[in-house]
């Protein structure tokens, strides 16, 4: 099923469940589809992420803020959500601990939450907010 844009109850939950991580697709500098792992949560709406400013990501970003997202379950029945939108990027330091601090403790426990909030909210990194224009979602496509 398609929605036009935004994420609903449905979607949150699947996106904010467990360590998932997304696979970003974005365009080199050539026009070269790539793909890259990030580690995200949802915030206010939308899919949020850090990376180097100077990373393949952080460069191909500030060219070009159309990105795809997509985060799937590999395990029967199988589902997955695909987001499609515009990313905005922002260097705001307080920010920016926060966001690496609530992506940390996501993927890496509440007790290493701070820690790399500290290792990723330094200078030279970007928080991406991706604000959703198209989400597709299939859920438990083997039953």
């Amino acid at each position: 099923m398609t929605e036009p844009t935004g994420l609903d109850d449905h979607v949150i939950a699947f996106l904010s469940e467990g360590t998932r991580t997304a696979k970003l697709g974005y365009l080199a500098s050539d026009g070269r589809p790539l793909v890259a792992p990030v580690w995200f949560v949802v915030d206010g709406g939308d899919l949020v992420f850090n990376t180097g400013r100077d990373t393949a990501k952080g460069r191909a970003l500030a060219r070009d803020p159309r990105v795809v997202i997509c985060v799937d379950d590999e395990r029967p029945p199988f589902s997955f959500v695909q987001v499609q939108g515009t990313a905005a990027t922002s260097e705001d330091p307080d920010e920016l601990i926060a966001v690496a601090t609530r992506i940390g403790g996501r993927y890496m426990g509440a007790d290493r939450a701070e820690e790399f909030g500290r290792r990723n909210g330094v200078p030279g990194e970007l928080i991406v907010r991706v604000t959703p224009t198209k989400v597709v979602k299939a859920f438990n496509l083997a039953d």
